[in-house]
Formats: C-alpha cells, sequence, structure tokens
C-alpha cells in the first residue's frame, strides 16, 4: 500500500497518525477482499483553518469539518442504498483511492464533546474517509444507513464502539 501522509499540523505526532492511518487504511480495505498492497491513498493531516478553506473550496460550505475525501473514481452506487463499484486496477496494476484531510482540532473536539478516546474518533474517521473513497455516502437516507452499518462492522473488528450510539445510553444500558 503507498500511504502519502502530509503532516501540516505537528500535534497529529502525538497520536502516531501514520501507525493509525496505516492499520485503519488496510483494515478498511481488507473489509471489502481488496488488494491493500496495489492502494494509493493520501492523506492530509491539518487543523481546522487549513479544513474550512478545503471545505470553503470544493464544497463551497464555511467553516471546519473533521474530514474530507476526494474519491479518484466515482464507484457511487446509482440506487439508493446500492453497494458501490469495486475500484479497479489501472494499467499498471495500482488503485489510486484518493485524498483524505483530517483536522486536529475538529477531530479533538469532538472526541472531547463524546466522551471518545482520539484514537478511536481517529480510527472512525478514517473509516469514514477510505468509505468514501470507495463510494460510499451519507446525503441519501438509505446510503447513509449503509455506510454507517459498514462503518460499525469495520470498527467492530478493531475493537472500537459504535460511534453512533450516545455514550449516556451505553451508560445507562450498562447501569440499568
Amino acid at each position: 500500500m503507498t500511504l502519502d501522509i502530509t503532516l501540516e499540523d505537528t500535534r497529529w505526532q502525538q497520536v502516531h497518525l501514520e501507525a493509525l492511518v496505516t492499520q485503519v487504511v488496510a483494515l478498511t480495505l481488507q473489509h471489502f477482499d481488496i488488494d491493500v498492497e496495489a492502494c494509493e491513498v493520501s492523506v492530509l493531516a491539518c487543523d481546522d483553518q487549513r479544513i474550512a478553506e478545503l471545505n470553503n473550496e470544493f464544497r463551497d460550505k464555511p467553516g471546519a469539518t473533521n474530514v474530507l475525501s476526494w474519491p479518484a473514481e466515482d464507484l457511487a452506487a446509482e440506487l439508493p442504498g446500492g453497494i458501490p463499484e469495486s475500484p479497479e486496477p489501472d494499467f499498471t496494476g495500482e488503485i489510486a483511492l484518493g485524498d483524505i484531510a483530517i483536522s486536529f482540532d475538529t477531530c479533538a473536539r469532538e472526541a472531547m464533546d463524546a466522551g471518545k478516546v482520539m484514537d478511536d474518533h481517529i480510527r472512525h474517521l478514517i473509516v469514514h474517509g477510505v468509505l468514501h473513497l470507495l463510494g460510499y455516502d451519507h446525503i441519501r437516507d438509505p446510503d447513509a444507513t449503509l455506510m454507517e452499518n459498514v462503518e460499525v462492522e469495520i470498527l467492530g473488528k478493531m475493537g472500537v464502539d459504535n460511534p453512533y450510539v450516545e455514550k449516556e445510553a451505553l451508560d445507562t444500558g450498562r447501569n440499568g
């Protein structure tokens, strides 16, 4: 697997982002039986200011977000809730999947606000970003349901709790 990781914000070094990205991208691709060694992914690890610029430039949306993705190829299913196409290698045998940007500020804030472990939240956002590269989306409700279910399945393989279940609900369930 070719990973091009650019650390624009040095705070990403404290969470060992390269190791997390390598693990998560590989496990996500393996989930779909995609040849991990043939794939190429670029990751920009930045801050809120940079991701806000990218969000505005590419999505016409003001402000920061947690993760953005730019798929190299449109693999999205035509029908709502449909399974996206599998990526195919080019003539060299490589599979260029695309680019992901992730913001330290938003990621850290969301993890703290939700009472989540930062590494687990990073794993979730990287899985989310890779799924976008693979044609998954959450604009239409059936697509969002499919994407969330796949995220939960992949994260479960890493020992990460369902990110869509509220922490209070889990605590109540354990104590009640």
